[in-house]
């Protein structure tokens, strides 16, 4: 039976994670295609790319929130290991939905999401880390990958190893979702927030 909650939990977040809250939401603003500018990403930093902020914003806490709910709904049946299999599940979905062919976002925000259902203070931690990153550094990308690199050690002293693990996992995939990035942050071609592109060296 609880194996039976287990494969629920599992296709019940990748299914609620796989929704493309971007993409609707940029559409029914009357913009088009949020995957034909800028990155071409899904995410809430490609739909600030627009100018619209409300709209990032928007997107930024849906995404999030889709993670957090699929973890608070499956945690509520099924226990602590089912929270965290829904919220690798909606993690999964994000990035690869079912919805747009596999083709979705990097996750970062769906990540901060299940971890704010999981453990606030991990969350807190890792959401603090990120934002002193992206102040000094101006980089989102920078920001999430320093950030989800030290999720798993947050969530092992405030947690323990079974969050850890899970955390270890996301931030695989985060940084195997953030590859162009990384290869643009080693050649100084990255985007910085606010538009303009870093300079080598910089």
């Amino acid at each position: 039976m609880f194996s039976l909650i287990l494969v629920i939990s599992a296709i019940g977040g990748y299914l609620l994670g796989s929704v493309p809250f971007g993409l609707v939401i940029t559409r029914a603003a009357g913009l088009g295609d949020i995957r034909q500018i800028g990155s071409k990403n899904i995410g809430a930093t490609n739909v600030l790319r627009t100018g619209r902020k409300d709209l990032a914003l928007a997107t930024l806490i849906l995404d999030a929130g889709k993670g957090g709910i699929a973890v608070l709904l499956a945690r509520y049946f099924g226990g602590e290991l089912a929270g965290i299999v829904a919220g690798v599940a909606a993690f999964a979905g994000h990035c690869w939905p079912i919805w747009l062919k596999f083709k979705g976002g990097k996750g970062f925000a769906t990540y901060l999401g299940t971890l704010l259902a999981l453990n606030w203070i991990v969350f807190l931690m890792v959401g603090l880390t990120w934002l002193i990153i992206a102040y000094a550094r101006r980089y989102s990308s920078l920001a999430a990958l320093t950030s989800s690199a030290a999720a798993p050690i947050f969530a092992w002293i405030w947690s323990g190893p079974l969050l850890s693990a899970a955390c270890a996992l996301l931030t695989i995939f985060i940084y195997y979702r953030h590859k162009e990035n990384i290869l643009r942050l080693l050649d100084g071609t990255e985007t910085k927030i606010g538009g303009e592109k870093s300079q080598t060296g910089g």
